[in-house]
């Protein structure tokens, strides 16, 4: 028993060894590419006031605030990249020990979690963000004879501790589908009780949405409107394994 534990130890540390130093080496490699991958995370930004008569600049406030920037950007350009890693380090940890149907059940999982995390990621790329510059630019003023305008001047830090926010979050988020499933499998719900407690989950999604996101009505909108849309998903989904599963069991 003491033998086994501690084998099964030593290869959990080793995986995740392994997996850090991939996360580590990917780390080294976009900070070398940090200025693209900054260019990529501005570019909602550049697209939404290209437009505009103003001459519109990112700006910092410190000397030390383009460097630290350069930093968080590799470091989410690692963790974003050395999460599937990540995963399947883990499904290679826990498969030995599974039946062969087991892994069946479990490797869709483990394919849709990263193409789940990747479709939040590009909804607040391409729509939430350029929505939400487009909402915060509607607040600026020209000024007058008794009054200065107020107009935008965007630190880059802020603007992409925003934006990288966001894709965590939603990629998070867009994670519900995978954890409802689960727990139906497990027995913890089924579809008729996701069906009942509905207008429940409507408050907590929009609720969720309020603390994930600015102040701002699109961004908690272009939350929670696809987080309702997966957990109709999710639903239907369970269905279908619950209807799957009886017919196993009637064989």
């Amino acid at each position: 028993m003491s033998n086994s534990f501690t084998s099964h130890f030593v290869e959990l540390r080793s995986r995740l060894i392994k997996t850090i130093i991939f996360i580590l080496f990917i780390f080294i490699i976009s900070y070398t590419f940090a200025e693209q991958i900054y260019n990529f995370l501005v570019e909602p930004y550049a697209n939404a006031v290209k437009d505009d008569s103003e001459s519109r600049r990112l700006i910092f406030t410190a000397l030390h605030e383009t460097f630290i920037t350069y930093l968080k950007v590799a470091f989410f350009a690692a963790i974003f990249l050395g999460s599937p890693v990540l995963l399947i380090q883990i499904y290679k940890f826990i498969a030995p020990g599974l039946y062969k149907n087991e892994k069946k059940a479990i490797l869709p999982y483990l394919i849709s979690t990263p193409i789940l995390f990747l479709l939040g990621g590009l909804l607040v790329y391409y729509l939430v963000m350029p929505l939400a510059i487009k909402f915060f630019l509607s607040f600026e003023t020209m000024g007058s004879n008794t009054s200065l305008p107020i107009q935008l001047e965007a630190k880059v830090n802020e603007y992409l501790s925003l934006i990288m926010r966001l894709i965590f979050a939603f990629g998070i988020s867009f994670q519900l589908p995978i954890l409802l499933n689960l727990l139906a499998r497990i027995g913890i719900v089924n579809s008729n009780y996701l069906k009942k407690t509905r207008r429940y989950v409507i408050v907590i999604i929009f609720t969720v949405a309020a603390i994930l996101t600015p102040p701002d009505p699109i961004t908690q909108i272009g939350l929670a409107i696809p987080l309702l849309l997966l957990y109709e998903l999710s639903i239907i989904t369970v269905k279908f394994t619950e209807k799957k599963d009886k017919e196993l069991k009637d064989v």
